[in-house]
């Protein structure tokens, strides 16, 4: 995933620039970077942010350039905001998705004369395709067209420009990008979180496939949204924020309805004999505490997030590390958790890497029963339009895993998986509750998630949970 921000002012900007690209920083952990304009030239600067976070490593970068307009973008995968000289002009390019074609669109390039930086990553680099397939157009908004048609999979992208900036959404709505005013500037965001605390009013939503010029005084449509909008459904569950707000409905109310769920489900089951609830933080706790108002149990933090320096534990590309993150950045309460049975929610389960680890702490610390209730329906696909989730193989998936050993081989159809009252269905959880090691394991139904989130099944993508071609 990767989150971008940027602006337009009628004075220097770089402050509240540096300051919306770090409200991203939950959605990437690798690359950060800043580009600005000033007026004769565009300054760039892309930073790891690995082992650092934005702030310190951006820091000095923002303390000496001063500039009217800007983007910056958190990646947890490609290096950018790159510098672009074109016929069309100088301009800066940050993006947030992913191109299912890359490879394919990339190689057609080359064959026709174009470059292409060698990474470490021994892959194209996503923005520099993009580069290339706007450069195609007579005008940015044209070239903006011919990349989103071409494109399978996602792109919002942050065109910086001496005339604005560009501000394009995915042609399916995937992601989001809003606009923001304040007097005498204007901002677009992935996320809503970004305005607050820098002053800017929401304005707008950009509809799917929408391209606009945002200058310090308007935003001016260039090109109308497509009718169909397809939102990444995993922002509210996991990504999100809890104060964003993605089609005017907010992340953390949507969690806590996830909470209630789980939580109606078990009390038409009979309610449960616990102690107490607690979410998984970060983003489990909104559906604990939605869980504890409908149920009428008390909620406890039975861990605690280190914040100071843990990030989330499965955007790591390696396992070792995505381990070591797991382990380390959640502290059990002992106190509160021993001799109790508890309820715990969680955002999803996508390896287990987190879950089982805490389960094991959780019994360690004195648990005597721990149940776990997950916001979401089990996690069965990979993803075609986000990098969420880098894993060399589908089969990574608990639920793959899981269906394998029911199965007793690799190859199978998971139609039946999906069907919540299937007999598949149960026996694929049970071994997933097994190898976590919970003394129950039960997931959001599919259309509960649905009306939880608040907006129409045919607004919201399925990917995760069905096939969708990219």
């Amino acid at each position: 995933m990767s989150g971008i921000f940027g602006i337009v002012s009628d004075r220097n900007c770089v402050d509240d620039l540096f300051y919306g690209t770090d409200y991203q920083f939950h959605l990437g952990t690798k690359i950060g970077g800043m580009a600005v304009y000033d007026r004769k030239d565009i300054h760039y600067k892309i930073k790891s942010i690995g082992l650092y976070p934005f702030r310190p490593q951006l820091f000095n970068f923002k303390e000496n350039v001063k500039a009217r307009s800007g983007i910056g973008v958190v990646s947890d995968y490609e290096v950018q905001p790159f510098k672009i000289k074109s016929h069309l002009g100088n301009y800066a390019l940050a993006h947030v998705g992913k191109i299912a074609n890359l490879e394919k669109l990339a190689l057609r390039e080359l064959e026709k004369g174009k470059n292409f930086i060698e990474n470490t990553e021994e892959e194209f680099n996503q923005v520099e395709l993009i580069a290339n397939l706007i450069s195609q157009g007579k005008s940015f908004v044209e070239g903006i067209e011919i990349m989103q048609n071409e494109i399978k999979g996602s792109s919002s992208l942050m065109l910086l420009t001496k005339e604005g900036i560009y501000l394009a959404r995915d042609k399916s709505g995937r992601t989001p990008i809003v606009v923001g005013r304040k007097l005498g500037s204007m901002a677009a965001t992935s996320e809503t979180t970004a305005f607050e605390n820098l002053g800017f009013e929401f304005e707008k939503d950009l509809g799917p496939g929408e391209i606009g010029l945002l200058t310090n005084e308007v935003y001016r449509q260039l090109k109308e949204p497509r009718n169909k909008l397809q939102l990444c459904t995993f922002l509210p569950i996991y990504y999100g924020f809890p104060t964003s707000c993605y089609e005017g409905v907010n992340a953390e109310q949507i969690r806590y309805q996830f909470g209630e769920f789980l939580a109606q489900r078990d009390l038409d089951e009979g309610g449960f004999d616990v102690d107490f609830v607690f979410g998984i933080p970060d983003s489990g706790v909104g559906s604990g505490i939605g869980y504890s108002n409908k149920s009428g149990l008390p909620y406890e933090r039975g861990f605690v997030k280190y914040t100071p320096t843990w990030g989330r534990s499965f955007m790591p590309q390696d396992q070792k590390i995505r381990d070591l993150v797991a382990e380390y950045k959640l502290i059990g309460n002992r106190r509160i958790i021993k001799n109790k049975k508890i309820i715990i929610t969680e955002d999803s389960i996508v390896r287990g890497t987190q879950l089982k680890e805490k389960v094991r702490e959780l019994f360690k610390h004195g648990a005597t029963e721990v149940h776990a209730r997950i916001s979401c329906p089990p996690l069965t696909h990979a993803c075609n339009f986000l990098n969420f989730s880098r894993s060399k193989s589908i089969m990574d998936l608990a639920t793959r895993r899981a269906m394998k050993k029911v199965e007793g081989r690799d190859v199978f159809d998971i139609t039946s998986y999906t069907d919540e009252n299937s007999e598949k269905y149960g026996r694929m959880v049970e071994v997933i509750r097994m190898d976590l090691g919970l003394t129950s394991l039960k997931f959001q139904y599919f259309n509960d998630m649905v009306e939880a989130v608040g907006l129409p099944a045919e607004n919201l993508c399925p990917g995760c949970w069905r096939e969708v071609e990219a």
